[in-house]
């Protein structure tokens, strides 16, 4: 589940990306879903830990 984020948003976000800008948003697209998707995993692996 910590990985999902990553997989979901790295995708999504090259598609986009690709759709608003072409090859040169494909890129900055997928660089934004690559950093959402590690902040996103980390923060969810932190709630799971705080939980006790």
């Amino acid at each position: 589940m910590g990985c999902l984020p990553i997989l979901l948003l790295f995708p999504l976000g090259f598609g986009v990306g690709y759709l608003l800008a072409g090859n040169s948003g494909a890129l900055w697209g997928t660089g934004i879903g690559l950093l959402l998707g590690l902040l996103s995993m980390a923060l969810f692996i932190k709630a799971l830990r705080g939980r006790r």
